[in-house]
């Protein structure tokens, strides 16, 4: 992803208004919803992402969601939070999730911001750079478990397999 100049909001300033520089360098769609809420579309490998950004001033915290284009049918969730609870095993930052409502896997991650001189363009950019990574990393997963009928840690076991060496 494109490394932006080096910009940071000021302690009060809304990290969305960063936030929305970032999507608009990357040529997303997006709609800033109010001064709280902005949702964009991402292009990935595998699918689209909508990813959504939630800044609570009370808070002074960005909460930020990475949704896959993937609802899971309701006999098949017990499966897929055993491999959400497997995966988040193996990250570092954020965590897996399925949304209840309407049963989209997602990635979630929040940032706090009190305290800080302000988010920085960068920290913004890692936030987004890595959601996407780890849900490019982890589909594989979740489509071998969903429509490959693999048992949750045979389907990690798959995905996160590393190729070595040329074809």
């Amino acid at each position: 992803m494109p490394a932006l100049t080096m910009t940071t909001s000021t302690p009060h300033s809304n990290p969305l208004d960063l936030m929305e520089q970032i999507i608009c360098s990357y040529e997303w769609a997006f709609e800033r919803r109010n001064s709280a809420e902005m949702a964009a579309e991402a292009p990935g490998k595998w699918c689209d992402y909508g990813l959504f950004f939630s800044w609570s001033a009370e808070l002074s915290a960005m909460h930020f969601t990475c949704a896959f284009d993937l609802k899971v049918p309701e006999q098949q969730r017990k499966a897929l939070f055993e491999l959400i609870a497997l995966a988040n095993e193996r990250l570092w930052i954020g965590h897996f999730s399925i949304d209840l409502d309407c049963g989209m896997p997602m990635f979630r991650h929040a940032i706090l911001l009190r305290g800080a001189p302000g988010a920085s363009m960068e920290s913004l950019e890692d936030m987004i750079d890595i959601a996407i990574s780890e849900c490019e990393r982890f589909y594989p997963a979740f489509q071998f478990v969903l429509w490959g009928g693999k048992a949750p840690q045979e389907a990690l076991d798959a995905a996160m397999l590393d190729c070595a060496g040329e074809a």
